[in-house]
């Protein structure tokens, strides 16, 4: 079967992310396409892809799934860690969601952006500085996400 013969097939969340998660505690890595607005500006809906690997090493900062409510998932930045009490919050999203830590059961690794073969790494300079850049700018977030939505109709 060639590639121009493979259908996108859809799968509820409900029933595909517990299957990621498996593979993921066998030790394997998923990608997955991106899907919402919530990691806006630099990750877009059903544009780019996410590589999950384990949840290991968790540290602030770092982007991952995470089950915020029963077969409610989530791929959003861990911002708070309180005695395993987590709060998240999508890089496009304004409202943080709480969960438990042990609810978080995947990190992303890598996210191929605007049809890239190869990923960016979560480990490189580029997206350590990204990251640090855009989460010190949540006061004003609200309005550069305007800017990107309305101005720039991405």
């Amino acid at each position: 079967m060639s590639q121009n013969d493979i259908q996108n097939i859809k799968i509820a969340n409900e029933i595909l992310i517990p299957e990621i998660i498996r593979l993921l505690e066998q030790g394997h890595t998923v990608t997955l396409k991106v899907k919402g607005y919530s990691m806006r500006p630099f990750l877009e809906h059903e544009r780019d892809d996410v590589l999950l690997a384990a949840a290991k090493d968790i540290r602030i900062g770092d982007a991952v799934l995470a089950e915020v409510a029963p077969k409610c998932y989530v791929l959003h930045r861990l911002i708070k860690n309180n005695n395993g009490d987590v709060t998240l919050l999508g890089d496009g999203n304004l409202t943080p969601e709480h969960c438990k830590f042990t609810d978080i059961h995947g990190k992303a690794i890598g996210f191929y952006r605007k049809g890239n073969t190869q990923p960016d790494s979560c480990n490189d300079t580029k997206w350590k500085i990204y990251s640090w850049i855009w989460t010190h700018l949540f006061p004003i977030r609200r309005y550069l996400l305007w800017i990107h939505r309305k101005i720039l109709k991405l």
